[in-house]
């Protein structure tokens, strides 16, 4: 296949997508795909078309280190509009119960010590989880029974910062698998009352930031121009909280061909193993061996 003119053969790293709403990340991923020429691409952690903001798209080599993208903490701000409850827990779904009880802002807070630290949550029955193997939201779309077991999830921080008579926003920072949809449903019922998501958009998963996030706009006015490579972070950027271990020439060309090296046992188990600077392997320590777990070819 031809690559577009200006779109480099290899091409490995991070492209951090600011995310407009109406569209899935399936077909962020898809678009990408095709301006870089059908070059491997995936997605660091699904946004619901609703939602805006960051999209972290992994290109080539960086397919490899998804998981770990996926593991980091991540930022929200979003608008609970009181009042509605939806099938839907945002804004898309359908009305199913409403309510005339409006929170005051010292009744808001009063409740949000109940939404941090580790916590309870039921996911949305419109969300991509599976239940005897068909996802929920297909399940729900024909009115069938969803029940989804409570799982324990992680909020690091949930802050109330504006609210008026029928809307509150809030900040929240948290683990993996958090559903924010859930968690406005949650504190609308804590609170007496019904209440959705409006508005969501994603601020930070892990190390990317909206600072270096950029438009799907500006991605197809550089990628013809080979200018596209200056937006791309690198293939470890999601890797920084793995201990890095410098290998000799030697050492990494064994790793790199699935080969062990020997190594002294330390507390510490999966390592990411570099060779001047350059990422060879994703590796772990065991019995005083070191194996590879990925390798990467850059």
């Amino acid at each position: 296949m031809n690559e577009p003119a200006g779109v480099p053969a290899r091409l490995d790293g991070w492209l951090i997508i600011d995310k407009p709403p109406g569209c899935s990340s399936a077909q962020i991923v898809g678009r990408i795909k095709r301006l870089t020429g059908g070059l491997k691409v995936g997605h660091g952690g699904t946004l619901d078309p609703l939602a805006t903001g960051i999209l972290p798209i992994a290109i080539g080599e960086a397919t490899k280190t998804v998981a770990y993208a996926m593991l980091g903490t991540k930022g929200y701000h979003f608008t609970l509009k009181w009042g509605e409850a939806r099938d839907t827990d945002d804004s898309e779904g359908e009305i199913v119960e409403t309510s005339q009880i409006r929170p005051s802002r010292h009744e808001i807070d009063k409740v949000l010590s109940k939404f941090t630290g580790e916590i309870s949550q039921i996911p949305p029955k419109y969300s991509a989880l599976k239940v005897n193997g068909q996802r929920a939201y297909a399940l729900a779309r024909v009115n069938k029974p969803v029940t989804l077991e409570s799982r324990q999830i992680r909020i690091d921080s949930l802050l109330l910062v504006e609210n008026d008579e029928e809307t509150a926003c809030f900040d929240v920072i948290c683990g993996k698998g958090t559903y924010i949809r859930a968690l406005a449903r949650d504190i609308a019922r804590c609170l007496g009352t019904f209440g959705h998501v409006s508005t969501l958009r994603r601020t930070a998963v892990g190390p990317f930031t909206e600072n270096t996030a950029i438009s799907l706009d500006i991605v197809e006015s550089l990628v013809h121009s080979a200018r596209l490579a200056a937006h791309v972070l690198p293939v470890e950027a999601p890797l920084a909280d793995i201990p890095a271990l410098e290998l000799t020439e030697s050492d990494a060309h064994r790793l790199r061909c699935g080969q062990v090296i020997a190594v002294k046992d330390a507390d510490i188990k999966t390592i990411r193993a570099t060779c001047s600077g350059r990422l060879v392997a994703l590796a772990r320590i065991e019995t005083g061996n070191l194996r590879p777990l990925r390798v990467f070819n850059l």
